[in-house]
């Protein structure tokens, strides 16, 4: 069973899966993607996935090889629609893991989230104005000048810019004031670059 009927974010789509899976794999044609992977990655059930990879690739959206039983997944590129969709779906859901990509090589970093509008219409919630800015709450003690230039680099994909805050890697749990406040009170969508951490010094 899909998480919601159509996304809040971009409503035009069939499920908030569909679109978070289709950002995911066309933002990046030249990667191969395992099912296991991509569950993983977005969390969604493997047999949800496996139902929106069988369309997807039904619809000449992506294409598959096996490599012994592993079944391997990546975009087509040839597809009439990849070039517009791929677009698309990337700046509209493809937040997560474009920010992800460009943060995965800096040192310091514990963890980072999406907050604000695009991360609550990401998780569900209606809004009456569309997205503007990407918020990004960067947690650790990584060098300044190198998250702001990923973030300058993020924003060349995405098309709109992405707002920093840098903390300390306890804030969440440990900060006060109103800022913070308004951070952990409305919904959090985690980046996926839980390694970062393992490569600071």
């Amino acid at each position: 069973m899909d998480r919601q009927p159509t996304p809040s974010l971009l409503p035009i789509f069939r499920s908030q899966q569909q679109a978070e899976l289709l950002a995911l794999i066309l933002g990046d044609p030249s990667t191969e993607h395992t099912l296991a992977e991509l569950t993983q990655r977005t969390g969604i059930p493997y047999a949800s996935l496996h139902r929106e990879v069988e369309r997807a690739r039904a619809a000449g959206l992506v294409s598959e090889r096996l490599v012994g039983r592993t079944r391997l997944i990546r975009a087509d590129p040839e597809s009439p629609y990849f070039a517009g969709l791929s677009d698309v779906l990337v700046k509209a859901f493809g937040v997560p893991w474009v920010v992800s990509h460009e943060l995965e090589s800096l040192s310091g970093i514990d963890a980072a989230y999406i907050y604000g509008s695009w991360a609550a219409r990401f998780s569900g919630e209606k809004g009456d104005r569309p997205v503007g800015d990407i918020d990004l709450l960067v947690l650790g003690e990584p060098d300044r000048d190198k998250v702001y230039a990923a973030a300058s680099a993020a924003e060349q994909r995405l098309g709109r810019a992405v707002q920093i805050t840098i903390r300390s890697a306890n804030w969440l749990t440990e900060g006060s004031g109103t800022f913070h406040d308004t951070v952990v009170g409305r919904p959090l969508v985690p980046v996926p670059i839980a390694a970062v951490a393992d490569r600071r010094g």
